[in-house]
Formats: structure tokens, sequence, C-alpha cells
């Protein structure tokens, strides 16, 4: 079962979430709330696997929202549901954390293949959006080319990322701490001048990276 909390201040949309995935099987809703500061409350003490995250609502935005459960908790996985496709929230909600972006346009299909995916740790992106992180990384914006080239060690993190995998999923696979880990992921975006793991994660499928084999695990 993946235990999902709904996140989103109309409770019809809140309603007609809880009777998809009611009827779908396989999931168990841990709670429903209207606003980003309940959302923070909810995720510490529910622990979902899933957090469905709207974008817009009153008092502590969804971004907001991302930002302060992700502070707390690295590995949770948030899939942003919205009606937003503009760069002015697309971007700083992957900054903030979330791992997946779904228009509420999308099919019933689209939103449980994406809950799953998420919930697996894999990035889940509506087309659209996947198309602008993309056009973001071919492209970057006012940033100088990286001076360095990635280590071995971060070319694995970067390849583990792309998997899907947390920090500390890393951490057990390289044989290193999970401290360590998340300094190599810092790493990894300063150099490629990246926002967040998703783009990493794109960036390395763009690259063909994600298939190689990883370092061997000695050292850090």
């Amino acid at each position: 079962m993946i235990r999902v909390l709904i996140v989103d201040d109309h409770a019809i949309v809140r309603k007609g979430i809880r009777a998809l995935l009611s009827e779908s099987g396989g999931f168990e809703i841990v709670g429903e709330v209207a606003d980003g500061q309940e959302a923070v409350v909810a995720a510490a003490e529910s622990q979902p696997d899933v957090i469905l995250m709207d974008l817009l609502m009153p008092g502590m935005d969804g971004i907001e929202a991302t930002r302060r459960i992700t502070e707390r908790r690295p590995d949770a996985r948030i899939l942003v549901l919205t009606s937003f496709a503009a760069d002015n929230k697309l971007f700083p909600a992957i900054k903030a954390g979330a791992l997946g972006y779904l228009l509420k346009d999308s099919s019933p299909e689209d939103l449980l293949r994406a809950i799953r995916q998420v919930h697996r740790g894999e990035p889940a992106l509506h087309p659209t959006i996947a198309r602008k992180l993309l056009q973001e990384i071919a492209q970057p914006v006012d940033l100088p080319p990286a001076p360095e080239a990635l280590t071995a060690r971060e070319l694995a993190v970067l390849r583990l990322i792309a998997q899907g995998l947390s920090n500390q999923e890393i951490a057990d696979q390289l044989m290193v701490s999970e401290p360590t880990v998340r300094t190599h992921v810092s790493r990894v975006l300063g150099k490629l001048h990246l926002a967040s793991r998703t783009q990493a994660a794109l960036y390395a499928v763009r690259e063909g990276l994600e298939g190689e084999d990883e370092a061997s695990p000695e050292g850090e």
C-alpha cells in the first residue's frame, strides 16, 4: 500500500483524488489538508510515502510547504499537482524538493502512474514540464560552463540519482556516510549548474549516464 497525503485547498479536488485512489486499490489516504502549514504538520505526523501538493493555497503555499517538509525529511517524496506550468512556479517547486510535477489536466491514469513513480523515487513529470526542464538544462541562462569535470565518485552519485535513489540509499550502495552523499550531491549540482535532483536526473538521462556502472565503493 502506498500511503498518500493529499494537500489541496479545494475540497472537491481532495474528494475526487480520494475516490480515484480508493477505487484503484493499492493506496491508503493518511490525511487531507487544505494549506501548506497543515501539510507540514500532517507530513511530520503521518509520515506518508507520497505527498500530493497543490501550489496555490491560502497562507503558506505549496512551494514553501515543500521546502519545509524536505528540510525536515530530505527523502520526502512530493508530487506537485497543480494547474500552473509557468516557470515562476515550476522551477521554485523543483528546487524546493518536489520529485514530480503534474498538471491537473492530466488523466487519472497519468496521476496513478506518477504517484507510483514518485513512490519508487523516480521523477514524474508532465510532458510540458519535462520539456521546460530539458530546455533549461540544454540552455542554462546567465551561467558559465562548469569549470571542473565531475570526479568518478560524483559521476557514480549522479547515476544513482538518475535511478531514483535517496541519499541514504546511495550511501548504502556506495558504502559511505549519508552526509558524504549530501556533499557529493551539492557538488554535482554546483558543477553542472543544476537546481535540483530532478534536473540532475534529467541531465543524466540526456547524457546517457543513467545506465552505466557505478564507481567502486572504495573512497569518499
